[in-house]
């Protein structure tokens, strides 16, 4: 039976960070301040809008967006260099055939990244990122009631924003990330392609930095 915290069951992202954060614990510039930073928020993510052809190229799939709660605990190797993880609840995303609903899923594409923060002292601080997410798909349903399977699916992924910082542990922050997912598709059984989903993630944030 599929589980609906996809991060929390397949956990190798979480682990990654784990291991990083126990090598890394002594290096720290900044003793005033624990590495460990929480950030809770709210992030709307946008499947490209061309999601792929299936059943013998005959079928155009677009996924809906969808919009919901995340939060993300980050780690500082360094005042410049973090680890941080992006996690929540999973989204339900409507999923339309030839331009007509078909059905629908559940995913999170639960993202780890390595980041480096420009001006981690500034009040306005940028930062980029460049990590990875796995993706696993739940409660695939189609409206005809066949049964519709999505498979897992891991890729690349890419980040950009900000915080500012309202005092020494508090801030408030927004990123946009880009994550690639390519599942295959399997209906009553039968492979009839591969969906392309390749969401940009939006995210407003407010942060704690213990």
């Amino acid at each position: 039976m599929k589980h609906a915290f996809p991060f929390f069951t397949h956990s190798p992202l979480i682990a990654i960070g784990l291991s990083l954060s126990m090598i890394t614990a002594t290096v720290h510039a900044d003793t005033d301040l624990s590495p460990w930073q929480l950030r809770a928020g709210i992030s709307l993510i946008d499947p490209q809008s061309h999601n792929g052809r299936i059943i013998q190229n005959t079928a155009a799939v677009t996924v809906d967006s969808q919009t919901g709660p995340t939060f993300n605990i980050g780690y500082y190797l360094t005042p410049h260099w973090a680890i941080d993880l992006l996690g929540g609840l999973a989204f339900k995303h409507q999923i339309n055939v030839n331009g007509e609903r078909a059905g629908s899923t559940k995913h999170l594409p639960p993202i780890l990244s390595l980041q480096y923060h420009f001006r981690p002292e500034a009040t306005i601080r940028p930062f980029v990122g460049l990590g990875i997410n796995y993706t696993r798909f739940l409660d695939e349903k189609l409206d005809n009631g066949a049964k519709l399977s999505l498979g897992s699916s891991w890729g690349p992924a890419v980040q950009a924003g900000v915080d500012v910082a309202i005092d020494q542990h508090w801030s408030v922050g927004g990123d946009i990330r880009y994550a690639r997912i390519d599942t295959r598709t399997e209906i009553n059984g039968a492979n009839v392609g591969k969906v392309e989903i390749n969401p940009t993630v939006y995210s407003l944030t407010v942060g704690y930095r213990f």
